[in-house]
């Protein structure tokens, strides 16, 4: 077994441990923490890469997985009752472990000028070490259990996070909002694998044959059906599909993701593309055999994928709506996020793991960029986010506009040379082939023209124009030394190089990573099991022609509202409220009431259960234990009457009776002679008369 392989724990580690120094810091050893945690990335990024590089070169199809496990509990005597927990080495794991360090390592490197003036900056980075080490324990993983463990601590640190700055009461609801939403999957996902180690059990992905994903146990759960005729492996697939929902925030449980915005931003970038929202296509993608086993007549797809790619495909097309009518800049991001993450799952669904995973990859990138990219602008904007506020800002934040430019393209699907363009292109040839229906390719056909629009949307709020950012009352005066003074200090300005850095390696990263899911060049679609592509068919190339076609119709409607007809003040209109009828704009921005629906009925009831809690408990069970007290404490007052009236004066009696009896026996025997010898005769002079008087003859 290679070295990389045996000590693959080590890429976690390496973070948990910054997180345990920087727990026992004080704050003011505020460059000690940074260090540690920059530190522990660049060694699990390059203990990462080492995996893949390793991962590369014993790649092959039908290859066997490379694992090593060991025995965590033994709770009963024999192999049966072992608990054993692992980690994997395949290209899946290799990937995403790169992916989750070097994403992660930028982001913490920005944060170092982004958190600068924090007063709390070393727990940040103890926090962000111990969220990036959750990630990558979960990527690595061999067993579901262990996935588990790390996929919990992901919750936990995400609530941290986005409640970072908890003295705002909009921050900590927002993090107890997003803990709880995605306990409710998790519930769902606990329940999968308790019902996967009774089928099978075991919760290892691989064990030589015997693991849980392997053709026997698959083959077992496949055979079995449920008292509703569904297959035990879908049952399964269901139920940690259900986790998956919670934590990549699909709908209906997506209500938590756009809330998350209220933590700082560089942990926006980090959950929203490379660790919390990424673990649960990557849960679905490492469960795929599981989720992809043939049950009987299945039209072409397993049952768990079709839900997989329909809750994908209706996510994907009503998050992008709704980010059309957002006014915040970090809002918008997390709605597209959520959209995406929608687009993977349809990819997963319709076209296997290395469709769903390339494009989560690409995902990865351009939205670290574009969030880190609206760091900078709402840093420069003097921590403004309201893009109607902004505008024109490109003339003072010419290196964020430019990176923000290669995101935007590359979110949008602007072809050739962004890496988003390729991916997404992928999952929509895919779904134009799936044999179930057409109707998920329609969803995210549309959703490509509305990514576009919202994204030129943002761009050209932001950027162009001229910049709105003033005082409202400085635009009607004359312009006097004091008005340009103060003017100045409100106007935007660039970040410092050790944000902007960042910025600019991850565009180039953008850019790259095209080259290798091209379909005459598709290295990573290659290196993650798929069949080779066709290339360049006549369906593809139709296909292509037409995206292209909607993501011009996109930008081009984007341009129409907002880039020819430029707002003035952030107090105007929105051009696209008059747009579009019947207050659909309203209803967009509202989010379709969804939280209002969820206030209304789930929480509404929630409440409406716990008050009806406290008063069964207040007045049933309270007024039962009461009365079982009371009834006690009456049988207490009862025996104590019979004990003190009736029992108590009884034996007074007859104990005073027995100290009398004895009294008047101890006074025969007191010890003197004389009362012996007296009491002798007249008992001798007794008999002597009774004999006399009735015993002579």
């Amino acid at each position: 077994m290679a070295w990389i392989v045996k000590n693959l724990w080590l890429i976690p580690a390496l973070p948990f441990l910054a997180a345990g120094l920087s727990a026992l810091l004080p704050q003011r050893r505020r460059q000690t923490a940074a260090t540690l945690a920059i530190g522990s990335m660049i060694g699990a990024c390059g203990l990462s890469v080492w995996a893949l590089a390793h991962a590369i070169k014993h790649s092959a199809p039908n290859a066997p997985k490379e694992f090593y496990n060991f025995v965590w509990l033994q709770f009963a005597a024999g192999d049966a009752g072992l608990l054993q927990l692992g980690w994997v080495l395949d290209p899946l794991a290799a990937v995403m472990l790169v992916m989750v360090s070097f994403v992660g390592l930028l982001i913490f490197l920005y944060s170092v000028g982004y958190m600068a003036t924090d007063e709390n900056y070393t727990r940040f980075f103890c926090f962000m070490s111990l969220f990036a080490g959750a990630m990558l324990g979960l990527v690595l993983a061999n067993s579901l259990l262990l996935l588990f463990i790390c996929w919990e601590l992901v919750g936990l640190t995400s609530y941290l996070l986005i409640g970072f700055w908890y003295p705002k009461p909009a921050a900590a609801a927002a993090g107890k909002k997003a803990f709880i939403t995605t306990r409710l999957g998790d519930v769902a996902l606990l329940l999968g694998m308790v019902w996967l180690y009774h089928e099978t059990g075991t919760l290892l992905f691989y064990d030589g044959g015997a693991g849980c994903l392997e053709q026997s146990a698959l083959a077992a759960m496949v055979a079995k059906t449920t008292n509703i005729g569904l297959a035990v492996s879908t049952g399964i697939g269901l139920l940690i599909f259900a986790g998956a929902v919670g934590k990549s925030g699909q709908a209906p449980l997506h209500v938590w993701l756009p809330d998350a915005m209220e933590g700082p931003t560089p942990v926006s970038a980090l959950i929203h593309a490379a660790t919390m929202v990424a673990a649960g296509v990557f849960l679905v993608a490492r469960v795929y055999p599981l989720m992809s086993a043939p049950v009987g007549d299945s039209a072409g797809a397993a049952t768990a994928l079709q839900v997989v790619t329909w809750v994908g495909a209706i996510t994907a097309f009503f998050a992008a709506t709704i980010a059309m009518a957002q006014n915040d800049i970090k809002r918008i991001l997390a709605y597209s996020t959520i959209s995406q993450l929608g687009y993977m799952m349809v990819g997963l669904g319709v076209g296997g793991v290395a469709v769903g995973m390339f494009h989560l990859v690409t995902h990865a990138f351009f939205k670290a960029l574009l969030f880190l990219g609206a760091g900078s602008v709402i840093h420069g904007c003097h921590e403004e986010q309201d893009i109607r506020k902004m505008g024109g800002i490109r003339k003072f934040m010419p290196v964020t506009f430019l990176a923000y430019a290669v995101g935007m393209m590359a979110l949008a699907g602007v072809p050739f040379f962004f890496s988003g363009f390729w991916s997404k292109d992928a999952i929509l040839h895919a779904a134009h082939g799936w044999p179930v229906s057409a109707g998920p390719f329609h969803l995210a056909f549309a959703g490509v023209g509305l990514t576009a629009f919202y994204m030129t949307r943002q761009m050209a709020l932001v950027f162009w124009g001229r910049y709105r950012g003033y005082p409202a009352s400085e635009t009607r005066v004359a312009r006097t030394p004091e008005l340009v003074r103060v003017r100045a200090e409100h106007e935007p300005h660039e970040s410092p190089a050790v944000m902007t850095l960042p910025l600019v390696v991850l565009a180039l990263c953008v850019v790259a990573l095209g080259g290798v899911g091209t379909p005459w060049a598709p290295w990573f679609q290659s290196f993650l099991g798929a069949e080779p592509a066709a290339g360049f068919t006549r369906d593809v190339v139709q296909l292509m022609v037409a995206s292209t076609l909607a993501v011009f119709v996109g930008v081009g409607f984007g341009l129409a509202f907002y880039g020819y007809v430029q707002r003035q003040t952030a107090a105007e209109p929105d051009l696209l409220s008059k747009a579009l009828p019947l207050g659909m704009y309203d209803w967009l921005a509202q989010k379709y009431g969804i939280d209002e629906l969820y206030e209304l009925t789930v929480i509404r009831f929630n409440a409406w259960a716990a008050r009806a809690c406290a008063a069964l408990d207040q007045w049933v069970w309270n007024g039962v234990v009461t009365c079982i007290s009371r009834g006690a404490l009456l049988l207490s007052w009862v025996a104590r009457a019979v004990d003190e009236c009736a029992l108590n004066p009884g034996f007074d009696r007859s104990c005073d009776g027995l100290r009398g009896g004895g009294r008047w026996l101890s006074r025969l025997q007191d010890g003197l002679v004389q009362h012996y010898l007296r009491i002798m005769g007249l008992g001798l002079l007794a008999w002597v008369l009774f004999w006399i008087w009735g015993g002579a003859p």
